[in-house]
């Protein structure tokens, strides 16, 4: 989801973070962001996050994703339309 928001394939996001928004510990992030990498989805070097391969990643998460994410884009639309109405 960070992906989507920064409009580029490259970010900075640590595992801290990521387990704060989570609600993980931080070791669990590193697991899950280890066995990302070796399936060769992203790079993780230094609390600097590079999606490899976006649609991978897309197949490799539950169907949570796509669910909270047509909601947020719902979220965004209605109120990029009712800024536009006042």
């Amino acid at each position: 989801m960070s992906h989507d928001r920064v409009g580029t394939d490259e970010f900075a996001i640590t595992h801290e973070l990521l387990g704060q928004i989570l609600g993980s510990r931080r070791a669990t992030v590193t697991l899950s962001a280890e066995r990302l990498r070796a399936a060769g989805l992203i790079r993780y070097y230094r609390g600097r996050v590079t999606i490899v391969d976006r649609v991978g990643l897309e197949a490799a998460a539950c169907e949570c994703y796509r669910a909270i994410t047509a909601q947020l884009d719902g979220v965004i639309r209605r109120a990029q339309r009712n800024n536009t109405m006042t």
